[in-house]
């Protein structure tokens, strides 16, 4: 039997640091076009290896001070000591950051499999840990319906889940799947482990088939076969493969909040369109305004 959600969908949007001053224009063009959707928050994405940074904490700094969207830092623990992450906390604490999204992050491209930082906090439970002595902050966390590629096993990754929960985690936010059960099994896992925060499904919108694909191999997400058959032939149609792309993000939604999910997190790419298709077929609109509404 399903269980059919009776609350209000609730999204949330993630994007990436530009690295231009003309990618943060046309960046900055894709929040103003989403927020009116009243998103719960919107996140910021760290480089692997730490190397965005700085754009980061820029791109934060400003969606706090000019727009009335709650924003969330990613910060990881690669490439920097206990006291220079403890100073970004405090920082961020200080310029009215509330939300922060702690991960133990990705080695720099070519340096090899991941090394603790000898003075740092070595995993994401660790800088949880340490952001949760700083301050109050709301601190979600990464999970991973089909186990992070670097997991001994499955049952070890949720213990490693559970771990980050007890450090003082508030929420989970998965990596993107495309398979409703793949979720709502992992979703049944980390309830008898005993994670009752919520587990929020990340929703990646297929913007580009291929490049989707090669990314997923890395990252350890499974791509169905009937998610490429669905795809094959669009590479050079870019309107119906949006479409296409859109129909198949709202279904997988719809799958799971028959099942009673209501909270969503969608990696957006740092493009508005499918988001807001997405949205507003699921029936989250910006409000009209007034004039629109005057008889």
């Amino acid at each position: 039997m399903t269980k059919s959600s009776s609350a209000p969908l609730s999204v949330s949007f993630e994007f990436f640091p530009p690295k231009t001053a003309e990618m943060e224009l046309k960046l900055w063009q894709v929040i103003e076009r989403l927020a009116p959707l009243g998103p719960r928050f919107v996140s910021v994405t760290y480089g692997a290896g730490g190397s965005t940074r700085e754009r980061t904490h820029s791109m934060v700094r400003r969606i706090r001070h000019e727009t009335a969207l709650e924003p969330a830092a990613h910060l990881t623990c690669v490439g920097a000591s206990r006291d220079e992450i403890d100073d970004i906390v405090r920082d961020y604490w200080a310029t009215g950051i509330r939300h922060l999204v702690a991960l133990r992050g990705d080695a720099p491209a070519d340096t090899g499999a991941y090394v603790p930082h000898p003075q740092g906090y070595a995993y994401a439970a660790d800088l949880v840990d340490g952001i949760r002595r700083i301050a109050d902050f709301e601190i979600s966390v990464a999970a991973y319906p089909e186990t992070h590629p670097q997991a001994t096993s499955a049952s070890a990754d949720i213990d490693n889940l559970k771990r980050k929960i007890d450090a003082g985690a508030t929420r989970a936010i998965t990596q993107y799947f495309f398979d409703a059960e793949v979720f709502l099994s992992f979703r049944e896992r980390a309830a008898k482990a005993g994670i009752t925060v919520p587990v929020v499904p990340g929703i990646m919108p297929v913007t580009n088939f291929a490049q989707m694909a090669r990314f997923s191999a890395g990252c350890g997400a499974t791509v169905p076969n009937w998610l490429a058959q669905t795809f094959e032939g669009l590479d050079q149609d870019p309107e119906t493969r949006r479409m296409v792309a859109t129909s198949v993000a709202v279904d997988l939604v719809r799958k799971l909040q028959a099942e009673g999910v209501a909270d969503f997190h969608f990696y957006t790419s740092n493009r508005a369109e499918l988001p807001v298709a997405i949205c507003h077929m699921l029936g989250i609109r910006a409000p009209l305004p007034a004039s629109a509404l005057a008889v």
